[in-house]
């Protein structure tokens, strides 16, 4: 990547970027490439004379030329010295190794000597200095370590990296995401100004979001490989083209290869999902072909459904209004509804419930839909409502088990009821109204 190809900060910062791993010292290299003063630290000597040498200390495509360069122009310099290093800075980019202990928690040794050491040096600094958190660290680091190490009045902030070894250069000056989290706007505006150049429109967020984020990419960079693996390994034991299989999925931009159902709400049913998940378990162990992601798929739903179980059994309420009966919004679908397993659940305990459905007419469905619901929940007819505002009336408080129609979630809305959402609409409310007689 040339200098001449990349935007070029018009306002330089001074930067110290504190350790010359690879994500400090593609940070800092990249960063000095867009115009930015920047002195990298990093205790290993050795790291140190590679930058001053205008070489990189380890082989990333691109790295050494952009270290070269911008050690030649000046605009980029190397210490073994952290007081040095941050002496004359506006930011202190903490890039130091979090690495697993033995049983899978971080090691924050170095992130704490680096903060403990910046800590010592502040009360000699005359300009105010940003702290942000480059290093991969579980959410509440920086409260509960960083902040209280530097005082309140060092603003921190997490500003965590998504570069991948050998694209490393490229993911930075092309990012697919910037990030950067914290809750003292001005340090947050500060940082997300140094990726201005790079005309990716950056993601503010809280500071532990920011934490969290990275953890969750991670994770679902982990889980789309295990799946790819693991729909392949089944192939090929059943003669298919894994590839064709794969790349013929990922041609859905719509559903698959997309941000349909990522969104965090209620469990999966109706009857095609679990059912072609049982379906697809069982046919593999019956050709010896273990799929230990895809086996845990099932638990992991009854895993949140118990969650919005025990969330409902915790309200302060007696008498609940479900609103939504079938798997989900805009079905009369009930066959393996999670918001039937949550009723027989709520019913058994003793709980008093009314249902409201816009789609649900008992005397309309047939077949293996009635058959299914009229097992789980005999009387179920005595249970459901038809008139949403004589049930709101009656209720404690209201449960989303289903997205709905803006006419209805307006009502539920001017109701004043409090709101349990299990899917994800943002409607959750926490206040609870006086007990009704």
């Amino acid at each position: 990547m040339s200098s001449a190809s990349s935007p070029v900060n018009t306002a330089p910062v001074n930067i110290a970027v504190v350790g010359l791993g690879y994500v400090g010292c593609v940070t800092a290299a990249c960063l000095a490439h867009l115009g930015n003063h920047v002195f990298g630290v990093d205790r290993d000597a050795h790291k140190v004379r590679n930058v001053l040498d205008g070489q990189a200390p380890f082989f990333e495509p691109g790295l050494a030329e952009i270290i070269r360069a911008t050690v030649a122009a000046g605009s980029l310099r190397a210490t073994t010295s952290l007081p040095e290093a941050i002496a004359e800075a506006h930011i202190a980019l903490i890039c130091v190794g979090t690495p697993s202990q033995k049983n899978g928690n971080l090691d924050l040794d170095q992130l704490r000597r680096v903060v403990g050491e910046i800590a010592e040096s502040l009360p000699s600094r005359h300009k105010p200095l940003i702290v942000a958190i480059r290093s991969t660290v579980f959410p509440g680091t920086c409260e509960e370590v960083v902040i209280p190490a530097l005082g309140p009045s060092t603003p921190v902030v997490s500003n965590p990296e998504f570069l991948r070894e050998g694209v490393a250069v490229l993911d930075f000056i092309e990012p697919s995401l910037v990030v950067v989290g914290g809750e003292d706007r001005a340090a947050v505006d500060r940082v997300a100004s140094l990726y201005e150049p790079l005309k990716v429109p950056p993601c503010l967020v809280s500071l532990r979001t920011a934490e969290m984020i990275k953890y969750a990419c991670n994770a679902f960079h982990a889980v789309k490989i295990a799946f790819a693996n693991e729909i392949g390994a089944l192939s090929a034991r059943l003669g298919i083209g894994p590839s064709e299989v794969m790349s013929t999925l990922c041609a859905d931009v719509k559903l698959n290869a997309s941000a349909a159902y990522l969104k965090p709400g209620f469990a999966f049913g109706g009857s095609c999902l679990p059912k072609d998940l049982r379906g697809l378990v069982y046919r593999a162990s019956r050709l010896d072909v273990r799929l230990p992601m895809l086996e845990s798929v099932l638990p992991s739903n009854n895993e949140q459904l118990s969650r919005a179980i025990e969330a409902v059994m915790d309200l302060p309420a007696q008498r609940i209004a479900c609103i939504g009966l079938a798997f989900k919004e805009n079905t009369d679908d009930l066959r393996e509804s999670p918001v039937v397993s949550l009723l027989e659940q709520l019913i058994g305990k003793g709980r008093d419930v009314r249902v409201f459905d816009p789609h649900i007419q008992l005397d309309a469905i047939y077949g293996s839909n009635k058959n299914y619901i009229l097992a789980t929940i005999p009387h179920i007819g005595r249970l459901m409502e038809s008139d949403l505002g004589r049930l709101l009336s009656w209720a404690d408080y209201v449960v989303l088990g289903q997205k709905q129609r803006d006419a209805i979630a307006r009502q539920i809305e001017n109701s004043g009821l409090p709101v349990l959402d299990l899917v994800g609409t943002g409607r959750t409310t926490v206040s609870v109204p006086a007990q009704k007689a």
